[in-house]
């Protein structure tokens, strides 16, 4: 069975890069797309909302005093994601 493949990225460089663009063709070929969002649209990119809620309302401030702390605090909250803690991404995407 043949299905078309769509991966969504932002326009980091890492996407966009020599690699990337000799691939493309040879992966839409095989049914994989690449579809790039509008640039400074984070409202579209659901990592950027996780990343916003996650500093703003998850980590405490001293989650940040070291590396460690601030890597546990971020597994932990990660770790709640769907339990504990949860994001109506529709709300953020509005």
């Amino acid at each position: 069975l043949y299905r078309k493949t769509f991966v969504v990225l932002d326009n980091a460089s890492v996407h966009r890069n020599e690699k990337i663009k000799r691939m493309r063709p040879i992966w839409e070929k095989r049914g994989l797309f690449l579809f790039y969002i509008p640039p400074y649209s984070p409202h579209l990119n659901i990592v950027e909302t996780l990343w916003r809620i996650m500093k703003g309302k998850w980590l405490r401030p001293q989650d940040y005093v070291t590396t460690q702390s601030l890597f546990y605090a971020t597994n932990r909250a990660l770790a709640a994601i769907g339990t504990r803690l949860n994001i109506n991404f529709s709300h953020y995407a509005a």
